[in-house]
């Protein structure tokens, strides 16, 4: 329903603490709609009130809903009426008063710039491997996670969009067998007050790896699959989980003229060191949906955010490369589709490294490792012969990549940051000329 008060007109209503909340977090947003997720620490009843930024005394509001237990207590609310190219405010309203966050709370719908303008610019922030710790349930010695500063340089950096490219909350031996394990470590990593204000400050997407999914390295034997995609579908407001004749987490989102595939590495994930099976990343059905809609787009960068490395060519621990057939079969039919503009964007790994490969008519193919965020650190000591030189990083770091440029001369800037926000290096990687 609609009303015209002023927003001062409505601040005596009471105020409670940031505590009964976790979030909210801006999700999936379209030109005509978007997605909010929010949780609450206990059961509530909760809406929330928007209005666009040039247009105060005009406020909006989600239809109310009831927390459930048995989903955390977690809600997406959607936010419609809106209209394209707008910034709008909004507030939480719980049990029927303000919840005041101590920051200010916005999310916008994407801009009507097709056919009418150039793109406008933008900026992603990209990051994987982000453990929280908890001393009840890690493995005792020495504390995993560290540097949560991090998530405020993230927020610094004022990205339109994050993307979180899995290993995202690290579950542990009391989580993967049972719904409220999830439902905990789920809880438990979106409680931590430094991730606050990104969580707040931008929109969000996700893909998943196997601490999210289940066990360490876990593919897609593992029991509760469908329990680890629900409880991903519940946390992260995608667009959706799964797409047409695939039954997993893979969605795909368009963000100005950027196409981001978002790819499910687990539930048809089938391990390397079998003696009877061909080993896979993808799968048959993914993987020929993932050719399909990249032909299928006209974006100049097209992202594929994958769990585990693709162009790193040594054949160790999760990387692509221990599935020979499967990542031929992918850079191949890449190659034979005439499709440009592909990047890679893959985590996993511990430390960060950009690598490419030259298809035969001179196109590139990229792959950007962004790893880790909070969790421990490893050393790149394998040999990759398709590592881009002075890209690798062996401490905590996030990245991020801007767009910018006339349609016809679209440019993405690759930046990478260590966990207090200082530039390490950065790239450029300009359109390519050949992209339809």
């Amino acid at each position: 329903m609609r009303s015209t008060l002023l927003i001062s007109a409505l601040l005596p209503l009471f105020l409670f603490g940031q505590s009964t909340i976790n979030g909210p977090m801006p999700g999936h947003s379209d030109l005509l709609e978007a997605t909010i997720w929010m949780q609450c620490k206990g059961p509530c009843t909760a809406r929330l009130e928007y209005w666009a930024m040039d247009r105060p005394d005009s406020v909006l509001t989600t239809a109310e809903q009831t927390s459930d237990a048995a989903k955390a207590h977690a809600m997406d609310f959607t936010m419609a009426p809106v209209v394209p190219g707008t910034t709008y405010g909004y507030r939480p309203i719980v049990n029927d008063k303000v919840v005041d966050v101590g920051q200010p709370l916005t999310f916008h719908t994407q801009p009507l710039w097709r056919h009418r303008t150039d793109p406008p610019p933008f900026t992603m922030a990209i990051g994987s491997c982000a453990y929280i710790n908890e001393p009840a349930y890690d493995r005792p010695g020495r504390a995993y996670g560290g540097e949560y500063v991090i998530f405020d340089a993230i927020a610094d950096k004022k990205p339109d969009v994050m993307l979180w490219l899995g290993d995202n909350i690290y579950l542990r031996e009391p989580d993967w067998g049972s719904r409220s394990g999830y439902l905990h470590r789920y809880t438990h990593a979106r409680s931590t007050p430094e991730l606050q204000r990104l969580l707040r400050s931008t929109h969000h997407y996700a893909i998943w790896d196997d601490h999210d999914f289940g066990p360490n390295d876990a593919d897609g034997s593992f029991v509760q699959s469908a329990l680890a995609r629900e409880m991903f579908d519940l946390f992260w407001p995608n667009p959706t989980c799964g797409v047409p004749g695939v039954n997993g987490t893979t969605t795909m989102v368009n963000h100005v003229d950027v196409d981001l595939f978002l790819m499910d590495d687990r539930t048809f994930r089938v391990p390397g060191n079998l003696m009877n099976s061909t080993p896979a990343l993808l799968g048959n059905e993914q993987l020929d949906w993932l050719i399909r809609a990249l032909k299928a787009s006209s974006a100049p960068f097209k992202l594929v955010a994958i769990g585990s490395q693709v162009l790193n060519d040594a054949a160790v621990y999760e990387n692509y490369a221990t599935m020979p057939q499967e990542r031929a079969e992918l850079l191949r039919r890449i190659e034979e589709e005439g499709i440009h503009g592909v990047i890679f964007l893959t985590g996993d790994r511990h430390f960060t490294e950009l690598s490419e490969v030259r298809l035969k008519d001179g196109r590139v193919v990229y792959d950007l490792t962004v790893s880790p965020l909070t969790s421990g650190v490893y050393k790149a000591k394998e040999t990759n012969t398709n590592r881009v030189e002075g890209t690798v990083v062996e401490e905590r770091n996030f990245a991020t990549l801007s767009f910018s440029g006339t349609l016809k001369e679209r440019v993405m800037l690759i930046r990478v940051f260590d966990s207090k926000g200082t530039l390490l290096w950065e790239r450029s990687i300009p359109r390519s000329t050949k992209t339809k």
